[in-house]
């Protein structure tokens, strides 16, 4: 898509427009008609952070009179080379967008649902914060503190002291994070290999081969300043292989595309594998070899183990054994849809340029219900070619010296001990969910889970809910369960910047402080080799009358508890924060946020404490700098204590073993019936190495004959960029879209089939739900599958993101009214990929 200047200007007038033609509000008019208009006005560059993804970039904002004009990468940036990513700029219509939540509101309508108009009317702080705080007292008196939950969406590195503290503090164990709705399977993979539950690094400056699981780096998927700025480079002098049913924008300047069947990514690299083992082409310093040096891997023949030796790594003729031997590309093709002779190709390739390799990994490829081992079979290639922490390959990256909230086990009664003792609302650690993070049963968060634990009141019921930056009635697959599940919820408040679906079922709805410009926090990230420590500064006073979620308004329900009977809440914010610089203990929502930041960043910004990293003089210098960074890690770092059962790099995990023995015999039972509860097919050994899994789906193939994907856009800010104008009309930088529409991308071939022409207004329709959208033939997707992008088919959020927000109309299809609330379970996440639900298309 080519924007022309023309298109550029006319976006922005109308823009401009909208801004002045806002009634009741002689800021944003001002935005629009400034009282000086002259060019010589001068402005100020200001250090924030953007968290338009979870990269959270060093930005600055160009500040002229008190108003955001522009942003632009912060140039103390090592980790994105200075730059940010066209969401950055999408953050200045968030802020100034006239259908923010501007004051505090109350709902007078009892009756919840999609239909009903919640009949919101204005209330003051005060009895915003007392009505709020009357619920929670309700609840400890009853001896119910367990019956409160936090539900938290995207965070700083503030969140722990409202997400942690204040709700274990309060008495209950529901801190209910948005984490499993969002990655974490794509974080097993590592774990059971190598020990390492976290989003990876990649050297891009120096590999020669990536392999692209689902991901998209010049568009989403975390890093992307950092990849639009290498991904030249890296197609100079690497092979990219994009192995994706979709044309992305990565895909598009791919030197190899394999449109791969959906969810059928894990064929492809245990064949992959299989190549390599069978040509002798691992890596002989990481793996070992044979004793003799003769290549004894030969398809189909099982190999005797004492014949090799291995290096740093663990069970590489079992794998072989269990799983590869068979694997052939021939195999693999008929499966993923993808030609044998391209499998070999891309495999010696992938070899050949080890160690300089990078298999890269992302939720396309793991978020599926049997996507565990997908996520181990794919970051377990960057093992048989060396790559891991090597140059040109995958990175764990440095650490950030960011401090962590107070203890607080001082300031729970014995109420709150056993509240906190209790089991969590989302079923984490039952026989169905083991949620193995880091290796513990229940370790992980089951976000998705809550609706159904709220609907069964299974342990319990809830009857009071808090939320924050999250929106999951829009956001999580089975959407429909969630609206079912916080209309019978009998107190929810919503801390948010817009009205929200969530808070069309709110009884209280807070306005927040807009991230990016108007609050005071710290995030940390890491790209390009570098860990970085970002300030997140209000650069410009708020138009409205909002308060920082995590910090401000948490004061205020502490100061209100306090009053009411229960004071260890705000005893503990009083006597464990205090602000390094004057020594002094907070008395004030802002002063409170202010010490607990300079706090938790002392270890970055003050000279006196040792870091490995940029010195800075002082908290005043972290501000005007905007960025920490560390200094590159070391390679080979973890070559001789991987963090695995072994100590090495794990073919078969024994750390996978030990998670699910201990997660079975918690549950009372066997490892095997755990596999069969969460959908696996494996038995046996096989469960323990990285392997192949048909792919789990939603609906018969004769009912619902085409598999439906979803992708991200470049321009949406997790679903929160779709009410402003630039999202919209610039909508078609997304390769296949189309801007001001909703389009649902099929294959021409399918399209004439079923006679079906670009722009007919279609019914999408899965087993467990139907939206509508508008048709566009693409030939960009893989016949037999339909693509759409997450983001549209909001029915609220404000008048842009919905077609008609009073009627409560969408524009047009919301993905997860049609994704059937599935799981990978042994992980704890959502599956939303993998072609988890076929579908049917009819024209309306």
């Amino acid at each position: 898509m080519e924007i022309t200047r023309r298109r550029f200007l006319q976006a922005s007038a109308a823009t401009g427009l909208l801004v002045a033609g806002t009634t009741g509000f002689p800021a944003l008019k001002a935005l629009a008609q400034g009282e000086n208009t002259s060019a010589s006005v001068e402005g100020k560059w200001l250090s924030t952070v953007c968290q338009g993804c979870t990269t959270w970039c060093a930005m600055q904002a160009y500040v002229v009179e008190g108003r955001v004009t522009k942003v632009r990468g912060n140039p103390n940036s090592k980790a994105s080379h200075g730059k940010v990513c066209p969401r950055a700029h999408l953050a200045i219509q968030q802020m100034y967008d006239p259908d923010r939540v501007k004051v505090p509101m109350k709902r007078t309508n009892p009756k919840k649902g999609r239909n009903e108009d919640p009949k919101f009317v204005p209330i003051t702080w005060e009895e915003a914060i007392d009505t709020i705080t009357d619920k929670m007292m309700e609840l400890r008196n009853n001896n119910e503190p367990e019956k409160y939950v936090l539900m938290r969406g995207r965070y700083s590195g503030m969140a722990d002291i409202l997400y942690d503290a204040t709700t274990k503090i309060f008495g209950s164990p529901n801190n209910i994070s948005h984490s499993a709705i969002c990655a974490e399977a794509e974080k097993f993979g590592p774990y059971y290999t190598e020990a390492y539950w976290d989003y990876r690094d990649y050297d891009l400056a120096e590999t020669q081969y990536v392999l692209l699981w689902g991901a998209d780096p010049v568009a989403s998927n975390r890093q992307v300043p950092h990849a639009i700025n290498m991904w030249g480079k890296v197609l100079d002098q690497a092979t990219v292989v994009a192995i994706d049913p979709r044309l992305s924008a990565s895909a598009a300047k791919a030197q190899e595309w394999m449109p791969v069947i959906p969810g059928e990514d894990g064929a492809l690299a245990v064949a992959i594998a299989h190549v390599i083992l069978s040509e002798g082409l691992w890596n002989k310093e990481f793996v070992g070899d044979f004793k003799d040096g003769a290549n004894l891997f030969k398809k189909g023949e099982p190999v005797s183990e004492d014949m090799f030796e291995e290096k740093l790594t663990f069970g590489i003729v079992k794998w072989w054994n269990l799983e590869l031997k068979d694997r052939t590309p021939e195999w693999a093709a008929e499966r993923a849809g993808v030609p044998a002779e391209q499998i070999i190709r891309v495999a010696r390739g992938f070899a050949k340029a080890a160690p300089r390799a990078i298999s890269w990994l992302s939720p396309g490829a793991s978020m599926q219900v049997r996507g565990a081992y997908t996520a181990m079979a794919t970051h377990a290639l960057n093992a048989l070619v060396g790559s891991v922490e090597n140059i040109g390959g995958t990175l764990r990256g440095s650490s950030v010296p960011t401090g962590k909230v107070p203890s607080y086990a001082a300031y729970q009664d014995d109420l709150s001990k056993k509240g906190t003792k209790l089991k969590k609302i989302d079923q984490r650690g039952t026989k169905e969910f083991p949620a193995l993070k880091s290796g513990k049963t229940g370790g992980g968060v089951v976000t998705n889970r809550v609706a159904d634990g709220m609907l069964d009141k299974n342990p319990y019921e809830i009857k009071m809910a808090l939320a924050y930056w999250c929106n999951f009635p829009f956001s999580c697959s089975g959407a429909q369960r969630w609206e079912k599940a916080l209309e019978q919820l009998p107190f929810l408040v919503h801390i948010t910047t817009n009205p929200s679906e969530m808070a069309q079922y709110a009884d209280i709805v807070l306005p927040a402080a807009f991230h990016a410009f108007e609050k005071w926090a710290f995030t940390k990230s890491k790209a390009n080799k570098i860990a970085f420590a970002s300030i997140q500064q209000r650069v410009v006073e708020p138009i409205w009358d909002v308060r920082i979620d995590e910090t401000e308004i948490t004061w205020m329900i502490a100061e209100s508890l306090a009053k009411k009977g229960f004071p260890n809440l705000l005893d503990y914010f009083m006597n464990e924060v205090k602000d390094p610089e004057s020594g002094k203990s907070p008395t004030t929502p802002m002063e409170f946020n202010m010490a607990l930041l300079k706090q938790l960043t002392q270890n970055v910004w003050d000279p006196s404490k040792e870091k490995k990293g940029d010195t800075l003089n002082g908290w005043q210098d972290f501000v005007d700098k905007g960025v920490w960074n560390s200094v590159e890690p070391d390679y080979f770092k973890n070559w001789d204590k991987f963090g695995t059962e072994t100590k090495k790099f794990e073919f078969y995990s024994e750390t996978l073993k030990k998670a699910l023995n201990g997660h079975a015999e918690k549950n009372k039972t066997n490892i095997d019936d755990v596999l069969q509860v969460t959908k696996y097919q494996a038995r046996g050994e096989l469960a323990f190495v990285p392997h192949y899994e048909e792919p789990f789906r939603w609906g018969e193939e004769s009912e619902y004959p085409f598999i439906f994907f979803e992708h991200r856009s470049r321009l949406n800010r997790e679903a929160r960029s779709a009410n402003t104008l630039w999202y919209q009309e610039f909508k078609d930088v997304d390769p296949g879209d189309e801007a001001w529409d909703d389009v649902a991308k099929i294959n021409p071939v399918d399209g004439d089939k079923l006679g079906i022409k670009t722009g007919d207004k279609i019914r999408i329709t899965s087993p467990t739900g139907s939206i509508t959208c508008s048709a566009k033939l693409w030939e960009g997707v893989r016949p037999g599958t339909v693509g759409k992008c997450f983001g549209q088919g909001h029915w609220a959020y404000g008048k842009i993101a919905a077609l008609d927000y009073g009627k409560r109309t969408p524009r047009g299809g919301n993905n997860n009214e049609i994704l059937p609330a599935d799981y990978e379970r042994l992980s704890g996440s959502t599956a939303r990929h993998g072609g988890v639900t076929r579908i049917k298309i009819e024209k309306v």
